[in-house]
């Protein structure tokens, strides 16, 4: 895999953060871990909870093993802050597991980006809160978030 930009690059704007979020959004609701990876450097550092990754082939692994035990998987993605080459994100997302058992995850994300807009250092907190079926907020079908859906702050997320 090659380094390619990847826009909008820093130092960001308003307008090109929440470009930046969107993006990020779309590209983890697509599921395709090798796809998301080509949005970070390929030497990326990662804390995701209580791990640490380092590397597109580690990004990749770890998103192939969350996406095959998190089921219909859906994120929405709402930016919280930025300066220059710094995006500081907060989310939730919804799945359920092998039993059927929904979760919404709730976190944030501090993002650094290098030059050419690709993240070069993330780091992710983030909780699971089991929830009923009819609890669920996000059911739009797999894949992109469509514009019309409501974002964290018009669901009270």
């Amino acid at each position: 895999m090659t380094d390619q930009a990847r826009p909008p690059v820093p130092p960001f704007t308003y307008e090109t953060a929440v470009v930046k979020v969107r993006k990020a959004e779309d590209a983890w609701n697509s599921r395709n871990p090798e796809a998301v990876s080509l949005a970070y450097t390929v030497d990326s550092r990662w804390r995701n909870r209580s791990m640490f990754l380092k590397g597109r082939a580690e990004i990749v692994a770890f998103l192939t093993r969350k996406w095959e035990k998190e089921l219909e998987y859906r994120l929405i993605k709402e930016i919280w802050a930025f300066a220059d080459d710094r995006i500081a994100v907060r989310f939730a997302y919804e799945y359920h597991d092998a039993e059927g058992q929904w979760f919404r995850a709730y976190g944030n994300e501090n993002w650094e980006f290098d030059a050419d807009g690709l993240m070069a250092v993330r780091h992710a907190s983030i909780n699971d809160v089991a929830i009923a079926e009819h609890e669920r907020l996000f059911h739009w079908p797999q894949g992109r978030r469509p514009d019309e859906h409501p974002g964290l702050g018009h669901l009270g997320l």
